[in-house]
Protein backbone atom coordinates (compact mmCIF):
# COMPACT_ATOMS: atom_id res chain seq x y z
CA UNK A 1 0.00 0.00 0.00
CA UNK A 2 1.37 3.41 -0.95
CA UNK A 3 1.67 6.37 1.43
CA UNK A 4 -1.19 8.08 -0.41
CA UNK A 5 -3.43 5.05 0.09
CA UNK A 6 -2.52 4.81 3.78
CA UNK A 7 -3.58 8.40 4.44
CA UNK A 8 -6.68 8.35 2.25
CA UNK A 9 -10.01 8.55 4.03
CA UNK A 10 -12.02 5.37 3.74
CA UNK A 11 -15.78 5.50 3.34
CA UNK A 12 -17.71 4.18 6.33
CA UNK A 13 -21.11 2.54 6.72
CA UNK A 14 -22.84 4.91 9.14
CA UNK A 15 -26.14 4.52 11.00
CA UNK A 16 -28.15 7.61 11.95
CA UNK A 17 -30.36 7.58 15.03
CA UNK A 18 -32.80 10.38 15.79
CA UNK A 19 -34.05 10.46 19.37
CA UNK A 20 -37.37 12.28 19.52
CA UNK A 21 -40.89 11.95 20.86
CA UNK A 22 -42.27 14.14 18.08
CA UNK A 23 -40.28 13.61 14.86
CA UNK A 24 -41.42 11.37 12.04
CA UNK A 25 -39.72 10.37 8.80
CA UNK A 26 -41.43 13.36 7.18
CA UNK A 27 -40.27 15.88 9.82
CA UNK A 28 -36.82 14.60 10.78
CA UNK A 29 -34.84 17.48 9.28
CA UNK A 30 -31.72 16.87 11.38
CA UNK A 31 -31.64 13.21 10.33
CA UNK A 32 -32.14 14.25 6.71
CA UNK A 33 -29.25 16.70 6.99
CA UNK A 34 -26.91 14.09 8.50
CA UNK A 35 -27.74 11.53 5.80
CA UNK A 36 -27.16 14.11 3.05
CA UNK A 37 -23.89 15.28 4.61
CA UNK A 38 -22.43 11.81 5.14
CA UNK A 39 -23.33 10.57 1.67
CA UNK A 40 -22.06 13.79 0.08
CA UNK A 41 -18.54 13.10 1.35
CA UNK A 42 -18.62 9.46 0.24
CA UNK A 43 -19.89 7.53 3.25
CA UNK A 44 -22.77 5.07 3.02
CA UNK A 45 -25.95 5.05 5.09
CA UNK A 46 -26.05 1.67 6.87
CA UNK A 47 -29.29 2.25 8.79
CA UNK A 48 -31.57 4.99 9.98
CA UNK A 49 -34.15 5.02 12.72
CA UNK A 50 -36.23 7.36 14.86
CA UNK A 51 -36.87 6.28 18.45
CA UNK A 52 -38.74 7.89 21.32
CA UNK A 53 -36.71 9.51 24.07
CA UNK A 54 -36.62 6.34 26.17
CA UNK A 55 -33.33 4.91 27.43
CA UNK A 56 -34.40 1.31 26.86
CA UNK A 57 -35.48 1.89 23.25
CA UNK A 58 -32.29 3.83 22.55
CA UNK A 59 -30.18 1.06 24.09
CA UNK A 60 -31.98 -1.61 22.06
CA UNK A 61 -31.27 0.13 18.75
CA UNK A 62 -27.67 0.91 19.63
CA UNK A 63 -27.04 -2.63 20.87
CA UNK A 64 -28.35 -4.07 17.60
CA UNK A 65 -26.17 -1.72 15.56
CA UNK A 66 -23.09 -2.46 17.68
CA UNK A 67 -23.62 -6.17 17.03
CA UNK A 68 -24.16 -5.62 13.30
CA UNK A 69 -20.86 -5.91 11.39
CA UNK A 70 -22.39 -3.85 8.57
CA UNK A 71 -22.53 -0.77 10.83
CA UNK A 72 -19.14 0.89 11.35
CA UNK A 73 -20.21 4.13 13.04
CA UNK A 74 -23.29 5.69 14.62
CA UNK A 75 -24.40 9.32 14.69
CA UNK A 76 -27.12 10.31 17.15
CA UNK A 77 -29.19 13.47 16.91
CA UNK A 78 -32.21 14.85 18.71
CA UNK A 79 -33.36 16.26 21.97
CA UNK A 80 -33.75 19.82 23.09
CA UNK A 81 -31.49 19.69 26.10
CA UNK A 82 -31.52 18.34 29.61
CA UNK A 83 -34.83 17.75 31.32
CA UNK A 84 -36.22 15.99 34.35
CA UNK A 85 -37.06 12.99 32.21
Amino acid sequence: MSKAQEGAAQPLAIAVLTVSDTRTEATDTSGDYLVAALTEVGHRLAARQIVADDIYRIRAVLSAWIADPAVQAVIITGGTGFSGR
